[in-house]
């Protein structure tokens, strides 16, 4: 019982701190750019929970190429899907992802982050934002494939904002695609991150 109030006090206690713009650098902000309201959703999940999740390859950050199946067996894994570097809310989802490491890495899970930006661009973006914990995955070439191997891109080229939790077995336990111009609801995750342990 104590456990699960200290659990709920540490969740409530990141959604406070994970506070839009994170109190970003004048600098920094001055540096994104606002697209204005954009269709929540553009595009149709070609997954479910249930599914097996398609694997891939891609390009890090780090130089690696890293692939799903990569921590089938080791790791429960979550991957979030961004539209764009550089704009609002994605400059605000993932730094809040530092903040709830602990709960990753509580649930054994690691976070997998990709966007459709090609990786200099990446570079770029997190540098100035603050280094991240988790690997940033380039979906450039071929341009979002793997967005739409998932069913996740829009018909502008970008990606939906959206979340996928994957077992250690590889298979997809939780897939949301929410509205673009809003981050995402930390608690959720979590909770569903924790449903793996049961």
């Amino acid at each position: 019982m104590i456990k699960n109030i200290k659990y709920i006090i540490s969740v409530f206690a990141v959604a406070v701190l994970v506070s839009p713009a994170f109190g970003l650098s004048d600098v920094y902000k001055d540096n994104i750019y606002n697209p204005g309201e954009l269709k929540p959703v553009d595009s149709m999940l070609n997954v479910k929970a249930g599914d097996m999740a398609p694997d891939f390859t891609l390009p890090s950050l780090s130089g690696e190429r890293i692939s799903l199946s990569d921590f089938r067996g080791k790791k429960n894994v979550v991957i979030s899907f961004i539209p764009a570097a550089w704009t609002p809310v994605c400059s605000d989802q993932w730094p809040g992802y530092n903040l709830a490491r602990i709960f990753f890495d509580e649930n054994d899970a690691i976070m997998l982050g990709i966007t459709v930006d090609n990786l200099p661009t990446l570079y770029a973006w997190t540098n100035q934002m603050g280094k991240l914990w988790f690997p940033v995955l380039s979906d450039f070439w071929p341009h979002g494939a793997v967005a739409d191997i998932y069913g996740v891109l829009r018909t502008s080229g970008v990606t939906e904002r959206a979340l996928f939790v994957i077992d250690k077995e590889g298979i997809i336990r939780y897939a949301v695609v929410g509205d673009i111009n809003k981050r995402p609801e930390l608690g959720a995750l979590v909770m569903e991150l924790k449903k793996l342990k049961k």
